[in-house]
Parts: structure tokens; sequence; C-alpha cells
């Protein structure tokens, strides 16, 4: 059903939601994100669905925006670059607003697209050897269409710390910045997410996941508005030529032009 995910439910209604691209770090491409939309979909619509568990295969959780994608987009007119940004922006808020406790399972290296998707899990729990960092401005770009859900879980002024620096940190920062709940040893990371799983499936799923909704409502806004702000945000970063120039940089194994020794 899936090109790039996983999706596997055991008999208690617990849905494993994983992404499938190890040899490419799991990173998003626009497969990827057409199939995180779909099953964001069909997860929420199945009322056999108690929990969900985001997680991903192999060493890394996802390495952020996939490098063929990006080329596309390099290459795209502002219109396509609009359009590709929106279905990234509607797949992250399927995600973010799924109702269902949602658990990220965060086993690897997390950048870019990455922690945005680990900031629209309700509980992420980290293998305590992993890095994450929002990469964005490293190529010219900015943490756009993820920065509604990063925000939101870090609170301005902990953002304020990595957001815009490209900076790498470990899980022991992570947890101090608040994207992760906790950080755990690899092996006992399938333990520690199965203990935030349990509790739920003594609840009743109407009013766990009218509590989510309330959550939502009462916290930061991310509305039609926000998420267009953000889109264009990005749109017009993608037509700048700091991107032409970061990117450019990347695929030639070079160092852009702003970087200092």
């Amino acid at each position: 059903m899936y090109e790039t995910i996983k999706v596997e439910t055991d008999a208690r209604g617990v849905a494993t939601l994983k992404l499938a691209r190890a040899e490419k770090h799991n990173a998003m491409s626009a497969q990827m994100i057409a199939d995180l939309a779909a099953a964001a979909e069909a997860l929420a619509a199945d009322d056999a669905i108690r929990v969900v568990v985001l997680t991903g295969e192999g060493k890394s959780f996802c390495a952020g925006g996939d490098l063929a994608w990006m080329q596309q987009q390099m290459a795209a007119d502002a219109e396509t670059r609009f359009v590709e940004a929106r279905k990234l922006a509607e797949a992250l808020n399927k995600l973010n607003t799924l109702p269902k406790p949602m658990i990220g399972a965060i086993q690897g290296n997390t950048f870019g697209g990455g922690v945005g998707l680990a900031s629209v899990c309700d509980v992420a729990i980290g293998a305590d050897h992993l890095k994450m960092g929002l990469t964005e401005t490293k190529l010219g770009l900015i943490p756009a269409t993820i920065g509604p859900y990063v925000i939101a879980r870090m609170g301005e002024a902990r953002a304020r710390r990595v957001f815009m620096s490209a900076r790498l940190f470990g899980a022991a920062e992570a947890v101090e910045l608040g994207l992760l709940a906790r950080a755990v040893p690899l092996e006992e990371l399938e333990a520690a997410v199965e203990a935030e799983v349990v509790p739920y499936l003594s609840c009743a799923p109407g009013a766990v996941a009218a509590a989510k909704k309330l959550t939502r409502d009462l916290g930061p806004r991310i509305d039609e508005d926000t998420i267009d702000h953000t889109i264009r945000a990005l749109v017009a970063c993608w037509e700048g030529q700091e991107a032409v120039e970061g990117i450019g940089a990347f695929f030639d194994r070079r160092a852009p032009r702003w970087q200092q020794s």
C-alpha cells in the first residue's frame, strides 16, 4: 500500500508507523510525504487503532529532506515550490492533529524535517546516542513548514537556541530543549515506548481524542494562516540566491561562500 513507510498493527490496536528508507537515512521524498499524509488519514479513520508509534528503520530516524527532492525544488518554478511545500505542511498537520496518541520512538539521528516529525508526536523518547539539528540555514533555507510544531514543542526561548544556528546537539540537550521527553540506551527504547503506550489502553478512546484536541485548541495557534505563512517564507528562501549557493555548494561538495574556516 505504501512505498516508503510501513504500518503494522498488533492485536491491542497499537499501530507502528515506520519510516522505511533506511538506505537513504529515511530522508523525506515526495513519495514519503504522500505516504505519511495517506497513513495519517487512514489511522485517524480506523476506530480499532488506539495508539500510534512513530519510528524509523535503520540507524537514522530521519535525515530531513531527500536530496533528489531538493534538486527538484531548485529546478522548479515558484508555483510548483509552493505546491510541494504545502504537501509537506499538510502531512505534518495531519500527523499533528491525529486523533490518537502518537509516541515517537526516535532510534537514531534526526535532522531538519525529522525534527518536525519528532515534534508532532505527543511524546518522543530518543536513543541516548543520537544527534539532532535544524540544519536548514547551512543550505540557505529555513525550518519553515516544521517551524510551528518545533516552536510549539520547545517554546520560543528554547527554540531560538537552535533554530537558526544549524548546530547539532545530543540527546541530553534535546531533552533539555523539550524535543525529547527522555533519552534511554537504544536497547531500552522499546521498553520505554511500551511504558508510554500501555496507559492509553485503559483510557476511553473518544475521551483521549477529545483531550488531545483540547490541548491543541489551548496551545499555540497552528491554523491555515500560520501554515500559509510558513509556506510563503520557505518559497521566498527557495527563490533567493543563498539557497542557490547553499544547495549548489552541498551538491558540489564545497563550502558555501559564507562559511568561514
